[in-house]
């Protein structure tokens, strides 16, 4: 399912409001954790985000990385489409920390117990690194501080 397609402009430095039509329909068939693609020129950049109710408008975030990549600017105008999000964890799993958790029953069963939430950001952590080796490396200290009954964040990652 895609919605049409918007154009918008940054509301803050940080977040675009989606219309209230595309939210409604989107929200109905239970879909929060969007798709979101982004078109600018003759660039699109497809992120994974929620769809965030702030001051009676629901926004998206646009990070500064994906706005440096399309080149836009607060005064411009850029169209926006949405689209389900099917993935199991409303972000791409590195594959990496995916083989870890697979080759770890224990810790993916306790993974797959935190929240929605919880999972994305020890996700997102592991997505933020750049070398292979120190993925592989950092998801190994997530999973065995996990069977430890380690829950912080801050914790989790720290050997």
């Amino acid at each position: 399912m895609k919605t049409p397609v918007f154009e918008t402009s940054l509301h803050s430095n940080h977040s675009i409001i989606v219309p209230d039509e595309i939210v409604q329909s989107l929200l109905k068939q239970g879909h929060k954790r969007v798709m979101v693609q982004i078109t600018f020129g003759n660039t699109s950049v497809q992120f994974h985000a929620a769809l965030q109710k702030y001051q009676g408008n629901y926004h998206i975030t646009f990070n500064k990385e994906n706005q440096k990549k399309l080149g836009v600017f607060s005064t411009d105008y850029f169209e926006v489409q949405l689209s389900e999000d099917t993935s199991k964890y409303g972000v791409e799993m590195p594959e990496e920390f995916d083989a870890v958790l697979q080759s770890d029953p224990e810790s993916l069963e306790i993974f797959e117990s935190l929240t929605d939430g919880k999972k994305r950001s020890l996700i997102y952590y592991i997505l933020k690194i750049k070398n292979s080796q120190t993925r592989i490396d950092k998801a190994l200290i997530i999973t065995e501080n996990l069977k430890r009954g380690i829950r912080d964040n801050r914790e989790l990652i720290k050997r």
